[in-house]
């Protein structure tokens, strides 16, 4: 029988720490690796970062936006980039933030979740604002393939807080509450059923951890189980410690994504970074 995602998930964190690292082949980083604006950049790149991550960090993340400009050449380094990453150990989370109904969503799922797919990753960021219900098809389909998801819930732009944070009503229980709380609430629930009992679940959630989780309502229960995504760390401002800061009892489900402040050390320096970077955080969590 295959091993959860959880499992996996938990296995590698206890194994690595929980630094997430980012694959974000932005322009300006090509540059400073001195690789071309192509397809064949974006493989060095990626491949790099990969050898380096591998045997000192749990999870790889590629950004699929820096792919997708460049067209079929770019999903082929993709593809080669996340194959190599799951023959190396790495759990490879897919950032590409899929959001729609019906059998799109399916079709998602089935590019970036099913086993053999050219996309296989091991988890994928989606979004919930087409209705947390239009996800119940990816989600029993992640549960089924032993892969997870992240759902957005608190993301660590500042423009969001005004969506996130806007109050909306429960109509069966009649409950006010912020429609970060009521994402997380609607899609968590599959960590909480038996199968999943006392390990992580296969459905993340995103908090960023620049966020106020009180203000955003969502509190230590609803999120018992889960994995969370916490971009912010590094570039964005949050510090190792923001770690049990903002997440509490629940720090140790958290994956700390970091890409700029890893990548921007270049080719020769990101290894020690990673090794660097996750003994911090592990250092954190033991108090």
């Amino acid at each position: 029988m295959t091993e959860s995602f959880g499992a996996r998930l938990r296995a590698a964190m206890d194994r690595f720490g929980p630094l997430c690292v980012g694959i974000d082949p932005h322009a300006a980083l090509l540059d400073q690796w001195g690789l071309a604006q192509d397809a064949d950049g974006l493989r060095s790149f990626g491949l790099a970062v990969v050898d380096a991550a591998a045997g000192r960090a749990a999870v790889v993340k590629p950004q699929v936006a820096f792919f997708e400009r460049f067209g079929s050449r770019g999903y082929a380094a993709l593809e080669d980039i996340m194959a190599a990453a799951r023959d190396a150990g790495l759990i490879v989370l897919a950032d590409a933030k899929r959001g729609d109904i019906g059998s799109t969503m399916a079709g998602y799922a089935a590019a970036w979740l099913e086993a053999g797919s050219p996309l296989e990753a091991d988890a994928v960021t989606i979004s919930p604002y087409l209705g947390p219900e239009s996800l119940r098809e990816t989600l029993t389909t992640a549960v089924r393939a032993d892969k997870g998801v992240f759902v957005l819930a608190a993301t660590s732009n500042p423009e969001a807080a005004a969506l996130q944070t806007a109050r909306t009503v429960d109509v069966a229980g009649g409950d006010e509450q912020t429609v970060a709380a009521r994402v997380t609430r609607d899609v968590t629930w599959v960590n909480r059923s038996a199968a999943f009992e006392g390990a992580l679940g296969p459905v993340g959630v995103v908090i960023g951890a620049t966020v106020d989780r009180a203000e955003v309502g969502i509190g230590d229960e609803i999120l018992a189980g889960t994995p969370i995504l916490a971009p912010g760390f590094g570039a964005q401002g949050a510090t190792e410690a923001d770690l049990t800061a903002r997440f509490g009892p629940v720090a140790a489900n958290v994956l700390a994504s970091e890409s700029r402040s890893i990548l921007s050390m270049g080719a020769a320096g990101i290894a020690e970074t990673i090794s660097i970077r996750n003994q911090r955080y592990q250092e954190v969590l033991r108090g």
